[in-house]
């Protein structure tokens, strides 16, 4: 039996406007819809944005990918969400996979793809780009990502700051994605570094409670915790 066709749609940051012509098309083609979400009660950020597209009769399959650094438990997940895209494509059924911005940056979908191909070789995949979080970001702070021939940096957050430094010293454009817990100990470092005043923050862009600040000095006196959906861009001046 020849196996169906596996679409990763990249949905975009968070406003629909933002998805592609061609990934809510190739969504309105889909009667299999796969999407991701952080907790089995919650849901998907994915859909939400991607919802105006899907066809009358699409079918939602939702899949957990916990927000955890335990690489055992995250395998565990990649296993059964595989599983369950392979029971569909396996049977020459079609299918989408949506991801939050692009699906080859910093994405599950990356991981569904390498064990699928592990179950069926010779799946087609076919991968829609879409815009990502830190162009969005930009776009919102008006934020020039790279001018001539500045080097730009993308790189998620991580509690060890020896990686964030080593990026600030290359010169150019640092994209800190992913900050969440991490928010004020980056800050800190980086006002330690001399940048604070060249650098933005934007979470949640173009979702409900969307927030661009300039003034990272003011974040520190948030009563909530930043959102893992965050972004800091950093301009070193080199």
């Amino acid at each position: 039996m020849k196996f169906g066709v596996l679409y990763g749609i990249g949905v975009g940051p968070g406003d629909p406007e933002l998805m592609t012509l061609k990934g809510a098309r190739v969504l309105q083609g889909c009667h299999h819809v796969f999407v991701p979400k952080a907790r089995s009660e919650n849901g998907s950020i994915a859909l939400a944005i991607a919802g105006r597209y899907l066809r009358a009769d699409s079918l939602i399959h939702e899949l957990v990918f916990p927000m955890s650094d335990d690489s055992g438990e995250l395998s565990q997940h990649w296993a059964q969400a595989a599983r369950s895209v392979s029971d569909v494509v396996g049977m020459g059924e079609d299918a989408c996979f949506l991801t939050l911005g692009d699906p080859l940056l910093y994405s599950t979908y990356i991981y569904l793809v390498r064990s699928l191909r592990e179950k069926l070789p010779g799946l087609d995949v076919v991968t829609v780009p879409g815009i990502t979080a830190f162009s969005a970001a930009a776009a919102l702070a008006e934020f020039p990502i790279g001018e001539g021939r500045q080097r730009v940096v993308i790189i998620p957050a991580s509690d060890d700051l020896d990686v964030i430094g080593e990026a600030l010293a290359g010169g150019g454009t640092l994209i800190l994605m992913k900050l969440g817990r991490r928010l004020n100990k980056v800050v800190d470092f980086i006002e330690q570094a001399g940048f604070l005043d060249r650098a933005v923050y934007v979470a949640r862009a173009g979702l409900d409670g969307q927030q661009v600040e300039a003034d990272l000095r003011k974040l520190r006196r948030q009563e909530q915790a930043a959102d893992y959906l965050s972004i800091l861009l950093v301009h070193t001046g080199v």
